[in-house]
This record gives C-alpha cells, structure tokens and sequence, in this order.
C-alpha cells in the first residue's frame, strides 16, 4: 500500500486497519477494491459540546480504485460516549449523578444507523450512509459516516415551513414509528423536570443569588422573574397536562444544524441522533424555532413569525401521515415543552461562573426575550385561562 496517514495521532482508539478502511472506502465509491493512496483526519470543528459526544473528524484522501481510477474519498467519523466519561458529567449535582449515568441513553445514535430508519422516512428527509458502527469498549462507540457537503446558509420563512412539514410526516409517520417506539432515550418531560429542573434549575430560579448576578440582573427584568417564577409553581399542573397529550416520533433536537442543506435535494438530512425515540406531538418544533436563538445566531424577535409559519406546517405533516391532532392540541403541547425545555432553563448558567462579555450579554438578552415568547404562547394556549377580574360596581 502507498498510505501516507496522520490519522492514528487524530483517530486514536478509533482508527480502523488499513485494510478496513479500504474496505470501507471501496464500498462508498461503489468499486469491487480500493488502494488507499493517501489518508488524512482532522478534528471537525464544532464549538457546543455534547455530554454524549467524545469526538467528531473528517477522514479523506484518495484511492486507487479497481485497479486503476484514482478518486477522493472522505468520512465523517463520530465517536459517542457514555455520560460518565464526558468532563459535562462534573456538572450535575453530587446526589444525581448516580441516578444521571442512566438517564442519558448514549448508544441511541448508534442504534438509528445501524437500523433501516432511512428507507422509512418520508420523502424530504434522508440520514447519512454509515459504513461502520464500531464499539471500541465498552462505553464508547466510533461511527463512520459518508460525508455530507452541507451549504451553509440563514434559513428564510419558507425553509424554516418547509423543515416543520416534514417533522410533521416524521411524527405520524406509521412506518417510522415502530423505531421510534423501541428507541431507549428517556428525555421525557416528567424525567426532565424531576432531575435537571428539580435540582438545578428551580432552585436557583427561587434564590436572589442567581438574580443579583450582573448578567442576568441586566437582562432578566423583575417581571420576567415573577412570571419565571409562576410557570415554576404551575410545573406540576403542566407535566398532569402533558399526559394526555399523544406521542410520535421524534428527532429530539431538530434545529437547524442538525437538518443539513445540501445541492442534491430541497429536503434534508438529519445529523445528531442522541434524543431520539418518541415524544409529545410537537416536540421538534421547539428546537427548529429557538436554536438559533439560543446560540444569538437569529434574533428572539423572529419567534413569532416563524411560529405562525411553522405551526400550520407541522400540522399539516401530520394530516398527511393520517393523524387528527388538532392544531390547537399541537400548539399547546409545543408551547409547554417550550417552557419545561428551554423556557424555565433560559438562564444561561454555563456562563455564570466568568466575568460576563459584551457578547454573554447580547446572547443572554436574547435568551430573555424568547423566554417572554415562551410564557406569552403558554397563557394565549391555556385551555383554562385564568377568570378576569370583575370590575367595581358604579357607585348609585
């Protein structure tokens, strides 16, 4: 072989022989055989980090294939871990630990592409090729993907309604529902709440110290406290809600850089498969409208437009699969897991440990703002609105 590789430095546990991955790159070039002529990984670069995400690298290089065209190959390798390995498992609390290790099922990802879940989306959707699932021990798992040449582009209105129909199809679908069922993720609302709301979130949602910080007394106004604060109490009374609200399938985090755009197609292809498995109808819609919001990559004060545009859409994704679920049903139950997921969580206590920067406060403003948006959809949905009050007789 004429390899010339830097891959093991990069791969480490993860790097396969020579030999299979020759066998891997014959197979995404189509060919009987393949000579690997040249082999180079790289660190993918990706600036949020994953409790279940140990590494991602792009593997590429050339190859002799059936004896004589030489032609480019590439990779995306993906190496998923169990929590407890992740340096993120330092920052739950000491009594959940324990209890946490389970709460995260990490071998999800590995199990959607070893499974025939693309030939069961719908039309729009696709998944990426994977050439080997590979359990390097046992807490560890390396999975070789094809390359996706994603574009890189700020979805308009039309993209953004585009993405929700399709999550639609996906939730109802018949064909995708049986892996979504056997999926063992346990991102539940209820589980959510009674772990990382219960013990991180509320309590500090209930003392002055989180309040006095400097970001958040910048940007979290007193009357957002209070309403915070309400949503809190009402918790219980929301998640008794929620459960008669029916389930479908789910993404589990389908923001928009998880739905790659490529040339080839006007659908997409969905990456980040660790939330995966059933969930309350309306799930997806939450990360496609807020993620950009949360990174300060789009400005909350779009939230209400893309809600109108991508509600209606999910809606109408879910009728063409066959289901009834009214769009007042999924706008109630996307407003509350909204607000259990990332409306009570909208402080960004990742940042409040340093000194806040001019961009922390911008981010953080925005964090706010969607939040008011959040609890604004959670009281215009509410089945039982609070009575108004009566007014004063007049006086004979």
């Amino acid at each position: 072989m004429r390899t010339v590789t830097t891959r093991r430095a990069v791969l480490e546990a993860a790097d396969p022989s020579d030999e299979q991955l020759a066998t891997m790159v014959a197979t995404s070039l189509g060919a009987r055989r393949a000579e690997l002529v040249t082999c180079r990984a790289e660190v993918f670069p990706y600036d949020l980090a994953a409790i279940t995400t140990a590494g991602r690298f792009r593997v590429h290089g050339t190859a002799v294939v059936d004896g004589s065209a030489r032609r480019p190959y590439a990779f995306f390798v993906k190496v998923i871990q169990s929590w407890p390995r992740s340096p993120l498992f330092a920052q739950a609390p000491e009594p959940l630990r324990v209890a946490a290790a389970h709460l995260v099922a990490w071998r999800t990802e590995a199990e959607v592409y070893g499974s025939d879940l693309a030939a069961r989306l719908p039309a729009g959707l696709t998944l990426p090729r994977a050439f080997a699932v590979v359990d390097l021990d046992d807490a560890s798992t390396a999975i070789w993907l094809e390359w996706i040449p994603a574009r890189r582009l700020l979805w308009d209105l039309a993209r953004h309604e585009r993405a929700a129909y399709l999550l639609g199809r996906l939730a109802a679908s018949p064909s995708v529902s049986p892996l979504a069922a056997s999926a063992a993720g346990s991102r539940t609302p209820r589980i959510f709440a009674d772990t990382w709301l219960a013990h991180v979130v509320l309590p500090a949602l209930n003392s002055d110290e989180l309040w006095a910080h400097p970001l958040v007394a910048a940007t979290f106004d007193n009357a957002l406290r209070e309403r915070l604060l309400a949503a809190a109490a009402a918790l219980p009374s929301f998640l008794d809600e929620l459960d008669d609200i029916p389930l479908g399938a789910a993404h589990g985090d389908a923001c928009t850089r998880n739905l790659l755009v490529t040339d080839t197609n006007d659908g997409f292809t969905l990456i980040d498969f660790g939330f995966w498995g059933r969930a309350h109808i309306g799930f997806d819609l939450g990360p496609l409208l807020l993620g950009e919001v949360q990174m300060g990559e789009r400005p909350a004060s779009v939230l209400p437009y893309l809600e109108a545009a991508c509600l209606p859409a999910y809606v109408r994704g879910l009728r063409a699969e066959g289901s009834n679920a009214t769009q007042t049903q999924v706008q109630r139950s996307h407003a509350l897991l909204m607000l259990i997921f990332a409306g009570l969580p909208a402080v960004p206590f990742e940042h409040l440990t340093a000194e806040p920067t001019t961009e922390q406060y911008r981010i953080t403003g925005q964090r706010a703002a969607s939040a008011r948006f959040i609890l604004d959809l959670v009281d215009a949905t509410n089945p039982r609105p609070r009575p108004s009050p009566v007014p004063p007789r007049p006086s004979p």
